[in-house]
């Protein structure tokens, strides 16, 4: 029967989005892969995919339409034999939203009211297969996909799907041969549990009428809250009420970097290369990480995930919000490399066409506001990373040399704020010289 094509949610902070766009019209012909929609998340635009094949037969959420529900039906998919006639029986079912949720530990997913924004509804016809796999993850397949594995008695779990995100199509199913099915595990070991470090939602404050009546007989202007600034808000009240913050602070005497950087920026010109700060401050924070290992963390609900590689993020401030952008590897890159990245990723994030993945991760965070002339400040750490640098501007001040004398140097102060359930304070301070001396020796980032 027609299946409806559901909200999807393509961000783990997704409850709701705004139809932006309709890329397909009532009675195209799609296939699994093309694109269907632009849809407005809490945190970017997001280009729709189709999973199954099929003609559209319906358009039931119209262009612009704000605030659609993830799981609400947006379209009705009319299948092989099927026609506009069928729309609107009974025993319409519902297609899963197309993005699968990764498997990750409890305490490390954004927090979203009223659950994990990936997650999927069940159809509303029994699933004639396996939703997940001997190991308990999610198997994704489409609902024709899996009525034809049902018909021939086939194993979702031992078909490879060649769809977008690995979900098992039509074309998947109709070649596999037949498999003994696994046995089905005890339904209390196929979904795992929350973890018991997740905390409940905090107690209110005033309400919306309560405050307004504060400020009545004054001239105001109520601005609506969108997706983002929402988010925004949980995640930080998240952050200062669970992460137990402390705060080590350093200046760095950055005037061996400054002409390091102008020497380089001379031989990088025939290359269209220009290298900021920034893009020293990130080599040196992932240097840093590898120099201190066990800082290099996160704090997953009942365990730390130490990581290898240096993944840092940096904080990108846009209208309305900001995004942190992952350079993931960032160790492994060279200045220029991390330069031309950092630019893309920007650039991206300021028109919101950032993908999740870019944007979720890292166990480490950069927030520069030294560019708008603030000496200093203390950073609110990204839940589940173990810190955040704050860093402020370079200033030209007076310093007292090793021999005693006074001068004039240029120092830039940083401050690191740290998750203490995931690094404590001689382990933070050894990061913190590490990040110092790979700033004021330059030219060590390159050996």
């Amino acid at each position: 029967m027609p299946t409806e094509i559901l909200m999807p949610a393509l961000s783990p902070t997704m409850e709701e989005g705004t139809l932006a766009k309709w890329l397909v019209k009532e009675g195209d012909t799609v296939s699994s892969g093309d694109l269907l929609a632009e849809i407005e998340t809490d945190k970017a635009t997001m280009e729709f995919e189709a999973v199954d094949e099929g003609v559209i037969g319906k358009l039931l959420i119209e262009e612009g339409t704000e605030g659609v529900k993830v799981n609400t039906p947006i379209a009705v998919l009319l299948e092989e034999g099927e026609s506009a006639d069928d729309i609107g029986k009974a025993d319409t079912q519902p297609r899963p939203a197309d993005q699968p949720t990764e498997t990750a530990p409890a305490a490390a997913k954004e927090p979203v009211a009223g659950g994990y924004g990936g997650e999927e509804s069940a159809p509303a016809s029994p699933a004639p297969a396996a939703s997940q796999d001997a190991d308990g993850k999610r198997i994704f397949a489409s609902p024709l996909a899996r009525r034809i594995a049902a018909d021939k008695g086939l194993d979702l779990s031992q078909i490879k799907g060649s769809g977008p995100h690995g979900r098992i199509v039509k074309a998947d199913v109709e070649g596999a041969e037949k498999a003994p099915a696994k046995a089905q595990e005890p339904a209390a070991a196929a979904a795992p549990a929350l973890s018991q470090a997740q905390a409940p939602a905090p107690t209110a404050g005033p309400s919306a009428d309560a405050v307004a009546k504060l400020y009545e007989g004054r001239e105001y202007e109520e601005i609506k809250l969108d997706g983002m600034r929402k988010t925004i808000a949980a995640r930080l009240t998240e952050a200062k009420q669970q992460v137990p913050h402390f705060y080590l602070r350093r200046d760095i005497r950055i005037d061996a970097l400054l002409k390091f950087r102008g020497e380089l920026n001379k031989q990088l010109e025939g290359r269209g290369v220009k290298l900021s700060v920034n893009d020293f401050i990130i080599k040196a924070c992932a240097l840093a990480l590898q120099s201190v290992p066990k800082a290099n963390a996160v704090w997953a609900g009942d365990r730390v995930l130490q990581l290898k590689p240096s993944d840092v993020a940096v904080a990108v401030a846009i209208e309305g919000g900001l995004f942190t952008p992952v350079l993931k590897d960032a160790e492994m890159k060279s200045l220029s490399a991390l330069s031309a990245e950092m630019k893309d990723l920007a650039a991206r994030a300021r028109d919101r066409k950032l993908a999740p993945h870019e944007y979720q991760g890292g166990s480490f965070a950069i927030s520069n506001l030294g560019m708008f002339g603030i000496d200093n400040f203390d950073a609110v750490i990204n839940p589940p990373h173990g810190a955040i640098l704050a860093v402020g501007a370079g200033v030209r001040k007076p310093v007292v040399t090793a021999e005693g004398d006074v001068s004039v140097a240029t120092v830039m102060s940083v401050t690191l704020s740290v998750d203490h359930r995931v690094i404590d304070g001689a382990l933070g301070a050894q990061l913190l010289q590490a990040i110092v001396e790979n700033l004021e020796n330059p030219m060590v980032m390159l050996a």
